[in-house]
This record gives structure tokens, sequence and C-alpha cells, in this order.
């Protein structure tokens, strides 16, 4: 076939518009008992895609289907980790932000959460009230000011202003609850209800008069957990009229309707349970943005993610996200095990395929001892700094979590991901820019020599064990 001159100008322009496109694809890989985290190579040519057999080991990305829409992921900026971050020197602060909140440089976290009040990663109990001030006029975020406001305002600069931040309460002042503790459950007494509901507002508006935006809050983390610490009992009706007849009319009223707001930040065993009675009532269903979840259910015989896709079935039009994870118990003997590493993306994969547009991990920075932490509940976070001699130190998982948060981009969907082989993990994006990123995780001790089919396309894959790719189109 012949070209005009005309055509061969017009062909050569979209060559040059699309040619990053026509690159070949980027491996990214994170490897056992390797040097190996997140190695870039690039994948060595490709062959047309042919009816695969049984014998041959393939995963299959399909872009024509696509669901729900990421939002983010990143971690929790508690009082332990800014205070801990305070106690480096300025240029291992510069290098910990670039770690986590550089798109370039580390892997591009653009979620967090924050703690109302005190939580178990704080160094003292403490609120924002005196107490007994049913007037809430004593008000003011003083205490947070030192470490946690400033430590959220660099990390916010460090990720260019895309940094979304949720907040979470684990316990309203002593004097709301029929404990009189702000530990040990408890609960919310009757009239303190609508005092509550205009304490978030409050707390809300006080970030944000510090200059630190508030995109979400969740109504209480895991509200059916008396803990040591920290902690405030709701059952699944007592969340829903709170929700109905307190929180959400007062978001309303303070014109905050555009905050995210999230329900039960509980675990996955429950889930299903939970979202069923808050969004079978309409007048509370109007205020919930969506149901936030936690991974600790292993207790209970396993993982139960299915429950995180019953509730994508039954409430297509709310959001899933989990709200917190993490590894425990701290013990720097285990520091380098791998499968800290391989539970995130195990997990990440799971939630993600099963409805998850978000993925916020715990802690982003703990000390030499897993806190500072005022109750002794001490874990892992993916980078610890031993402060005494000022050096920073790098757990797997925060490797696994890379493969995920510096590849897929706010606004990208979900695509259809498939693999014939059992012990590989995987799932799919692709973001608004066109480019897919696909995730292959193999937490077995075989190595695969695998074919990764996309289009037309087939392209060879090693895959090592007890490894996790992503794969960049």
């Amino acid at each position: 076939m012949r070209f005009t001159l005309v055509q061969l100008i017009i062909i050569s322009i979209i060559g040059s518009v699309y040619g990053q496109k026509m690159d070949l694809p980027k491996c990214y890989e994170t490897a056992a008992n390797t040097d190996k985290r997140l190695t870039m190579s690039v994948l060595k040519g490709s062959e047309n895609a042919m009816q695969p057999f049984e014998n041959e080991v393939f995963i299959m990305a399909d872009t024509l289907h696509r669901f729900q829409k990421f939002v983010g992921i990143g971690g929790a900026l508690t009082d332990a980790a800014a205070e801990t971050f305070y106690k480096l020197s300025p240029d291992k602060r510069q290098e910990f932000l670039k770690l986590y909140f550089d798109p370039k440089e580390g892997i591009g976290y653009s979620f967090a959460r924050t703690n109302m009040n005190s939580c178990d990663f704080s160094s003292d109990m403490y609120t924002y009230v005196t107490e007994g001030d049913r007037s809430l006029s004593s008000f003011n975020i003083s205490h947070d000011l030192k470490y946690k406001v400033p430590f959220i305002k660099e990390c916010m600069n460090t990720s260019g202003g895309h940094l979304r931040l949720f907040v979470s309460p684990w316990s309203p002042p002593a004097y709301m609850k029929d404990n009189n503790d702000m530990l040990h459950g408890g609960k919310l007494l009757p009239e303190f209800k609508k005092i509550w509901a205009d304490y978030y507002v409050k707390f809300i508006k006080a970030y944000e008069k510090e200059g630190i935006p508030v995109w979400g809050l969740t109504v209480q983390n895991e509200p059916m957990a008396k803990q040591t610490w920290e902690s405030c009992i709701y059952s699944a009706e007592d969340e829903m009229t709170f929700i109905r007849d307190y929180l959400g009319p007062a978001l309303k009223k303070n014109k905050m309707e555009s905050k995210k707001l999230i329900a039960w930040d509980h675990n996955r065993d429950l889930l299903f349970h939970r979202a069923n009675t808050l969004l079978s009532d309409k007048k509370a269903r109007k205020f919930i943005w969506g149901i936030g979840f936690h991974w600790y259910e292993s207790w209970t015989g396993g993982k139960q993610f299915e429950n995180t896709k019953r509730v994508e079935e039954a409430f297509p039009n709310k959001k899933l996200l989990l709200t917190e994870a993490c590894n425990y118990p701290f013990d720097w003997a285990t520091f380098d095990q791998w499968k800290w590493g391989e539970n995130y993306g195990e997990n990440m994969i799971n939630d993600f395929n099963n409805g998850a547009v978000a993925w916020t991990d715990w802690n982003i920075l703990l000390d030499e001892t897993g806190g500072p932490n005022h109750v002794q509940n001490f874990c892992f976070a993916p980078i610890h700094a031993k402060t005494m001699d000022n050096t920073i130190h790098l757990m797997n998982s925060y490797y696994y979590i890379g493969h995920f948060s510096k590849f897929i981009k706010r606004g990208a969907r979900r695509i259809s991901t498939s693999s014939n082989r059992a012990q590989l993990l995987n799932t799919g994006f692709i973001n608004k820019d066109g480019s897919v990123v696909l995730v292959i995780m193999n937490k077995s001790e075989e190595t695969f020599e695998s074919k990764v089919i996309l289009g037309s396309k087939a392209y060879p894959v090693h895959i090592q064990p007890h490894s996790i790719i992503s794969i960049v189109f």
C-alpha cells in the first residue's frame, strides 16, 4: 500500500505523539532473596496473542470491562508518626517525606488518615476540651500544633497538594461516656450525642483554619471493640441513629455535606451486617459516602474478602475502602521476614478486586520500639526510625505497597484481570492517561515462565518465587 506525502507526515506526527505508548512495557520487581526492590526492567518483545493451553502459564488483562474509580493509597499520620518524625534530623526528614510522598523518587502516597482526640499511638491521652465542657467553648487543638499539624502540612506539601486526609475518633471525652473513661470501651451517653456531633465539626474547622483541608471522616474507629486503649462501642443501630439524627445533620447544617462520611471502620467479619443495617435506613443512607473496613479478622479462621464483595454487590452506589491495616507484634528480630510484605500484597489485590476504591495503612512511621504508644500496643510500620542514631529502615511492606501506590493514579478504573494459576494473584487498573497497570504477586516457592496477554499481544514475563511485579503498559 502506498501513502501520499501528507499521509506520511500525519503518520509521523501520530507516532511522535503516541510514541511513549508504543514503548515496550516497563516491569518493576520486588523479590525475596534478591536485591530487587521496585527494580525496573523492560519487557523484551511481544508476540501475537494465541489461544493458550492449560500447560502454559498466563495472566490476561481486559481493558474493555471497567469497574470502580480509584481514590488513593496511603497511611495514617498519627501522633506517634509525627513525634518520631521530629526526632530525626532535617535531612532525614526530607528523605522520609520523599520516600512516601514524592511520586517519582518515592511511592506517591495520595491518601491519609489522622486521629481526632488521642489514640493508642499517642504518647498521652488527650482531648480538645476541658473536662465536663458541655458547651465546647474551651475547644482548641493546641495539643496538635506541636507535632501533628506541622507534620501533616509537610506531608501535604511533599505530595504537591494531592494528599486527601480523613479523620477518625477513637473515643469521645470521658465525661460524654457511660463508663466515664476514654479507654475500655463504654458508650456515648444519649445526652451528649448532639454535642459529640458538633465536636467533629469544630475539629474539621480548626484543622482547615490551620491550612489542612479535611476530605472526609469516619464515625468511630472499631466501634465493636472494647480495647485497653481509647475505644467506644456502637451497635449497628447506635451508629445508624447517630449518623441519621446527629452527625449527618450537623455536617449539613455547617455546609460540610461534601465531606465524605465513612461508616463502620472495623473488620471484614461483620462488614456486611453493619452495611446492611446502616444503608437500609433511607435517611441515614443519604449521609453515608462509604463503608470503611480493617483487616484484623484472621482470628475468625481467615481473611473474609468475600464480605467486601457482598457489600459491593448489594450497595453498588456506596464506596468501599480499607481504613486501617498493620503487621504486629513489633520485634526487630522478625523485621525482615518476607511474610510482612506479602500480607499487604495479598490483602490489597483482594480488596481492590472486591470493589475497594482506596487503601489506608496504619502508622506511616514508628520508632525503634514500635511506638510511641501509651498502652504498650506496639506494632510494625513500613518505615521505622532508630531515633538514637538518626537512621530510617524500610520494611519489605513499603515496597509491596509501592507496587500499587506508585503506578495507579487517582481516577484510574479497575479492569478485569485473570490468571490460570492459583499461585499468581493479580489485579489491574487503567489510568486516565490510558496507561495500564497490572500487579502480579507470587507467594509460592515456584518460578513461573508466563505470558501476559493484553489485547492482541502477549509478553513473556519471568516471575520469581515470593515476588511482586508491576507492569506498566
